[in-house]
């Protein structure tokens, strides 16, 4: 038992060696020194290095040496261009392409047509129209950067769908760097269609030139550090939900891929699903917070059900009209006194019959203005579930003059 734990206490002596290691390195290109100096000195010290050390480093570097993210984005090429061939090969990834509609196979997919254009028909175009100067290479040129704005969906699913679920296990220096890298290329695509209609061809030609060798970084970086990354820490279930949210921002080069069906006994089954917790069509949330969330809301809100009964009133700390939990189980028709009854039925009886879906009210109460709006909720089938009212002081919004785009 002693030798195991002298052996685990190794271990960790020596991963935490190669942290400081790997750490000095990136340390010394943020300080100016080249990436051959720095490369020598970490091929002498460190063979292999893993994924998970390339996100614990980035962290790192971000939360304890205080480089700002920013700083971490420019350092991200180079210090990828150190560890090239060098990081500890995943096997997850190969075994992935060929499963079909798998969000990974559909990545790889992806980046193969990515890597095509940008090093053959974009990189043709260019030096075709640099050297020839015809106004039939510039039109071809300035279809080709249009066309390659679809990177846009590639990188939007990537940032949109993967790393929320990535950063849930904590990891976030890569998805903020390999964010910011995203943002950096779509503006330099961006820049060079302008340039090249502004016909700054130097301009052009040097602005081409880094989108394919940032387009080609990126590659690099999602097959060889992210996606593998990924299938370390995601489930199967969060690569399901991955995988059926993609069709809501699209694809980049090909079609909308064949529905991914995972081996497994039931689709339905959700091991994420703790006591106290509800899948949402769009999340999952535990009774806590979706307690929090609707009494933080700036408006006030009450639900009764398909039987006029209150099922449900959020409790912010500014309440327009007051309610009690006594309400709850009642039927609104009894929250109302009696003379307002018969338009609280005649409202519920239109809601019912289809004749409408909303109802608006607003009045001056107290030092208020307030706006009370009526909602008829209905199912997929256009049933009638009930009714949701939302009821909002506009006071202030009514007051609200020019424009506002930064925090203040």
């Amino acid at each position: 038992m002693s030798e195991l734990i002298n052996n685990r206490e190794q271990i960790k002596i020596e991963n935490y060696e190669r942290q400081q290691i790997l750490k000095e390195i990136i340390l010394e290109l943020h300080e100016g020194k080249s990436v051959d100096e720095v490369k020598e000195r970490f091929q002498q010290a460190i063979e292999k290095i893993s994924v998970e050390e390339i996100s614990h480093l980035e962290h790192t570097l971000m939360k304890e040496e205080g480089i700002p993210v920013e700083e971490i984005q420019r350092l991200c090429s180079v210090h990828t261009n150190v560890f090239k061939g060098s990081i500890e090969e995943i096997h997850g990834v190969d075994a992935l392409k060929t499963v079909k509609g798998h969000p990974v196979h559909t990545f790889l997919l992806e980046n193969k047509l990515i890597n095509q254009f940008v090093n053959f028909t974009l990189s043709l175009h260019k030096d075709r129209y640099i050297k020839e100067q015809k106004h039939i290479n510039k039109e071809k040129l300035l279809n080709d950067l249009t066309k390659l704005l679809e990177i846009d969906k590639h990188y939007s699913r990537k940032e949109n769908l993967l790393f929320p679920y990535l950063e849930r296990y904590g990891i976030f220096g890569p998805t903020k760097v390999m964010w910011g890298v995203d943002d950096n290329i779509r503006a330099e695509i961006k820049s060079a269609i302008s340039a090249l209609k502004d016909g700054a061809d130097k301009e052009v030609s040097e602005r081409i030139d880094f989108i394919i060798s940032e387009v080609n970084e990126m590659i690099y970086k999602e097959e060889n550090i992210l996606l593998p990354m990924a299938l370390e820490k995601l489930t199967e279930d969060e690569w399901v939900k991955i995988e059926r949210e993609g069709h809501v921002i699209g694809y980049t080069f090909i079609e909308e891929p064949e529905t991914w069906h995972p081996e497994r006994v039931d689709l339905q089954t959700n091991v994420f699903l703790k006591e106290g917790t509800i899948q949402l069509e769009t999340g999952i949330l535990d009774i806590e917070q979706i307690d929090l969330m609707m009494n933080h809301l700036p408006v006030d809100i009450t639900f009764i059900d398909e039987n006029d009964v209150v099922r449900f009133f959020s409790h912010g700390k500014e309440r327009i009209f007051h309610r009690t939990k006594s309400v709850i189980g009642r039927t609104v028709q009894n929250c109302h006194p009696p003379k307002s009854a018969h338009i609280v039925n005649a409202l519920l009886d239109d809601f019912k019959s289809g004749e409408k879906d909303t109802e608006d009210f607003w009045l001056h109460f107290k030092d208020k203005y307030v706006y009370v709006r009526y909602f008829a909720v209905r199912n997929e089938q256009g049933e009638y579930m009930g009714t949701l009212e939302f009821t909002q002081n506009i006071k202030g919004i009514q007051e609200i003059k020019g424009e506002k785009r930064l925090m203040s």
